[in-house]
């Protein structure tokens, strides 16, 4: 038997709000996959540079979004 995936069903679907769906749900997923890696590279001693590097983005770009967070997580 085996499962289904609700993730190649949401690409199969011709009904926009279940496709739409189906994307916020993923590119939510994918922000908080980003946000929990970015603070596990940080607690293991990476510059933003490198991170930003590896996410194929500026450094003021990642700085900007989770430097904040970062910070307050460590001081918890």
């Amino acid at each position: 038997m085996t499962e289904e995936n609700p993730t190649a069903e949401a690409v199969a679907d011709t009904d926009p709000a279940r496709g739409l769906a189906a994307v916020r749900a993923l590119r939510t997923l994918a922000d908080r996959l980003e946000g929990i890696h970015v603070e596990n590279a940080r607690n293991a001693g990476w510059s933003w540079q490198q991170i930003a590097e590896v996410l194929e983005i500026s450094r003021q770009a990642v700085h900007q979004k989770y430097a904040r967070r970062t910070e307050d997580s460590a001081t918890e």
